[in-house]
């Protein structure tokens, strides 16, 4: 019996123009990506005392740089499975939009379990390295919107 459904998945009605807050989470999951990537170079190249710096106290500089290369890998996989899933999530799959919720609560948990343990940095520092973690938790709220929820398909929905 043919119900009118690709075997590609499940479909989803197609808006005459984009969610705004499917968009705007979008928006915010990029955001929170280009802050990820922001506070890393800062750590490492830029605010005192930096990641460059300390690791070539420990490990040398041809240690330091390996170091840093694989966090930086680390990071560009991480960013780029982070931006992936957020593209999934635009395209009205229920499973990214929980996927990045739960991503979302457990940076936001992060940063408040992290909030007074260093006290050493400057204030403005704390800001912008809690400022990644806050996007994304932001990025969550628009998903959720009543409005957002016709995005995702029921059947979708009822699997995720």
């Amino acid at each position: 019996m043919n119900t009118g459904t690709s075997s590609a998945g499940p479909r989803h009605p197609r808006h005459p123009r984009r969610l705004w807050q499917i968009e705007a989470a979008w928006a915010l999951t990029l955001a929170a990506v280009s802050a990820e990537v922001l506070v890393w170079v800062l750590g490492v190249f830029v605010v005192a005392p930096t990641g460059l710096n300390e690791l070539t106290e420990h490990a040398g500089r041809s240690g330091a740089i390996a170091q840093l290369a694989l966090s930086g890998g680390v990071l560009a996989v991480f960013v780029a499975g982070w931006l992936a899933v957020a593209a999934q999530m635009r395209a009205g799959r229920g499973w990214a939009r929980v996927a990045l919720t739960v991503v979302g609560a457990a940076f936001l948990l992060f940063r408040v379990a992290d909030f007074g343990m260093d006290g050493a940095d400057p204030v403005w520092w704390g800001v912008v390295n809690a400022l990644p973690d806050l996007l994304a938790a932001a990025a969550v709220v628009p998903m959720y919107l009543p409005e957002a929820r016709a995005h995702f398909p029921a059947r979708a929905r009822r699997a995720a």
